[in-house]
């Protein structure tokens, strides 16, 4: 029996970057993707259908992050703004090329 050898796919290079991300709580639905304003570096939006009470649009924002990305639900952290409407998040494991795709859309 001859074993033909398998395919491998190459690593996607992974970093911990922070972002910043604009949350609109009380969304019809829950969006991840494009821009806020012009700023450098860019401002992610992030619509999420939780009210701002309780930390629940905060802990849905990070759940949405979670999904949007294909992380692990700890490698997504607020580390400023948690009570603020745009957060400074932290990100590990994050394929640059994703978080750029997330920027560029219009929500995915």
């Amino acid at each position: 029996m001859t074993t033909t050898p398998r395919r491998q796919r190459a690593a996607t290079p992974t970093q911990t970057l922070r972002v910043r991300v604009r949350v609109q709580p009380g969304a019809s639905r829950t969006v991840i993707g494009g821009r806020y304003g012009d700023e450098e570096p860019p401002v992610l939006v992030a619509r999420v259908t939780a009210p701002a009470v309780d930390g629940r649009a905060n802990r849905a924002l990070t759940e949405a992050l979670v999904e949007s990305l294909g992380v692990r639900p700890g490698a997504v952290r607020i580390i400023r703004g948690v009570s603020a409407r745009i957060k400074l998040v932290e990100l590990d494991g994050v394929d640059p090329s994703r978080l750029e795709q997330l920027l560029n859309s219009g929500g995915l």
